[in-house]
């Protein structure tokens, strides 16, 4: 029996890997899942992390923890983003390697890359360049992430990986409408303007930067691909020193056209009106994920039917 510590496995991403998992397990899959709330275990307390790894010992972690939000979220809590991220990831690597975890599996962000980064980001653009200043602390922090677990796998032979998604959406998603990212702040806002009749909706920005998507059961499935591979074939496509692989859907949609999918999936038909004194954020963020496309992975899920799906998920789930 495999015992895997999924962290996380309330947010987006950890769920829709904790439901990969138990159909894994359902279908006799030999698994042992071990979830906690943060209530039960707050990853930013190094001793109770010590005492829960010392406990469950599980055989391999998945870090799907983390605080996350949008550019209004990241410009106005910058502190809490760089604190609690870089607390996560040290005391789950670090307190893993103490119980003698030798696989694990942390996710990260496309907004470790520079600002001006080349399209398609390759992964060896890391380090290579100023980054986006609205989200610098949480790339900074996901930025440690990475190097944590390398520093790890070369001292002390773990194998210990990461994985870096594009901008992601699905079920499970936040669609607060001050601290979400842009697709669930965009279903949320048009289906409130479609529901109340608004002749007008005003989107942050010029609407012209691009950015790419990817569904969350896409990355789920991806993670647990990379998760999965042989330990040699993991290392023949990564450097001790640059061994995380982008995961990405490999097109990329202006914000403006994205307004106007969301728009049509909600049902919205009233004019959409642009705020210029917000901030665009990054003006592109394409990234290149033919590392892991070229060992078998590609995604599933297009764009138009994960807007649907994800639209009748907030339908049922999260709409007033």
């Amino acid at each position: 029996m495999t015992r895997i510590f999924v962290a996380g496995h309330r947010g987006m991403v950890g769920s829709a890997i904790l439901r990969q998992l138990q159909a894994r397990r359902d279908a006799g899959e030999d698994l042992d899942l071990i979830t906690r709330t943060s209530r039960e275990l707050d990853l930013t307390e190094q001793a109770a992390v010590r005492d829960f790894m010392a406990t469950e010992r599980p055989d391999a972690v998945i870090l799907a923890a983390a605080k996350v939000g949008g550019i209004h979220a990241n410009n106005t809590y910058p502190a809490e983003f760089i604190h609690k991220n870089l607390m996560i990831e040290c005391n789950v690597i670090h307190e893993a390697w103490a119980a003698g975890v030798t696989r694990l599996l942390q996710l990260g962000s496309s907004c470790i890359y520079p600002r001006e980064a080349p399209q398609p980001i390759r992964e060896d653009a890391l380090l290579t360049g100023i980054l986006e200043p609205t989200n610098e602390p949480y790339a900074i922090a996901k930025i440690a992430g990475i190097k944590l677990c390398e520093s790890y796998n070369r001292q002390y032979g773990t194998d210990y990986r990461s994985v870096m998604p594009s901008n992601l959406y699905g079920p499970g998603d936040n669609f607060d409408p001050e601290n979400s990212h842009v697709m669930p702040a965009l279903i949320r806002r048009f289906h409130e303007a479609a529901r109340d009749g608004l002749d007008r909706v005003v989107m942050w920005g010029t609407g012209t930067p691009r950015r790419e998507f990817l569904h969350v059961d896409d990355m789920a499935r991806a993670s647990l691909f990379v998760f999965d591979l042989d330990r040699e074939t993991y290392q023949a496509n990564t450097d001790p020193m640059l061994s995380h692989l982008n995961v990405g859907s490999g097109t990329d949609i202006s914000i403006g056209d994205l307004a106007q999918l969301v728009a049509r999936v909600t049902g919205y038909q009233g004019r959409i009106e642009n705020d210029l004194t917000r901030p665009d954020g990054t003006m592109r963020k394409l990234m290149s994920s033919d590392k892991l496309m070229a060992m078998g992975w590609t995604p599933q899920v297009d764009l138009e039917r994960g807007v649907a799906e994800t639209y009748r998920w907030f339908l049922e789930n999260r709409a007033g």
